[in-house]
């Protein structure tokens, strides 16, 4: 159901991205369906939790992933050729659907993509399906890992540095088991291998750059957040006001300041 109402929504934020176009009202306009989407089932059951289990984020070009500007923040405006990133989550009862899309602004099928820029979305497309293929009980993640690897590097791209693909569980987008994007040799010892189960749940994360695969730090704050079940004894009221309209409203889902 909310997998649904993801790919739903998906396609009109999709359809939404062309030049001239906000990110930051994009965003706004994602969330606002989603949370539309979900007041729509189960309405008698007052007591059930849905809505945004990821806020919608746009990144383009070469921000990897969770931009979602505030409205005091500097806006993004799309022009054609970049390359944009969406990416979404809605929840009904705490069970989550995540999706995420690449498309570049202003291809058509009689402007299409081609040069690097094709060269990377073919790379991401083939780690995917390679990725699902994969993911069945039996399979370690570190061979899904270096299947990714190898899918990238075919089209002469590299996946990006640390990237992980969780576990989902009902209330939980980031579970304990995880599949890592090309580790360097630290995160690669440091990662705990494990073995996919029967109805296990993953949500597969590809990222993929024609450069070296490394993030790099941004002048751009964080505005996604998500509670931990860390406890501590807020003792300012201000505090533990925003403490419990986050647990109210978003429980363990991330969240966004917007």
């Amino acid at each position: 159901m909310a997998g649904d109402m993801v790919n739903r929504i998906m396609k009109l934020v999709a359809d939404k991205c062309i030049e001239g176009a906000s990110v930051r009202e994009l965003c706004e306009q994602g969330d606002q369906w989603i949370l539309e989407e979900t007041c729509k089932v189960f309405k008698k059951e007052k007591e059930m939790k849905k809505g945004i289990a990821f806020p919608t984020c746009i990144s383009v070009n070469n921000c990897i992933c969770h931009f979602t500007p505030l409205r005091s923040d500097k806006d993004v405006t799309l022009q054609n050729g970049d390359m944009v990133k969406i990416d979404m989550g809605a929840h009904v009862d705490g069970f989550i659907a995540v999706l995420a899309h690449t498309i570049v602004a202003g291809s058509s099928l009689d402007n299409k993509v081609d040069g690097r820029k094709a060269d990377v979305v073919l790379a991401a497309n083939l780690a995917a399906q390679v990725a699902l293929r994969l993911v069945k009980p039996g399979n370690e993640n570190l061979a899904v890992t270096d299947a990714i690897q190898k899918a990238a590097e075919a089209y002469d791209c590299k996946p990006v540095e640390g990237m992980l693909s969780h576990l989902v569980k009902r209330n939980k987008i980031d579970g304990d088991k995880a599949i890592i994007q090309n580790p360097n040799e630290a995160q690669r010892k440091e990662h705990e291998k494990c073995e996919f189960e029967v109805n296990e749940v993953y949500a597969i994360d590809i990222i993929v750059s024609t450069g070296e695969g490394k993030g790099r730090e941004h002048d751009t704050r964080t505005t996604v957040y998500k509670k931990t079940d860390t406890v501590y004894q807020l003792k300012m009221k201000a505090s533990r006001a925003f403490f419990s309209e986050v647990d109210k409203k978003f429980g363990s889902m991330p969240f966004t300041l917007r």
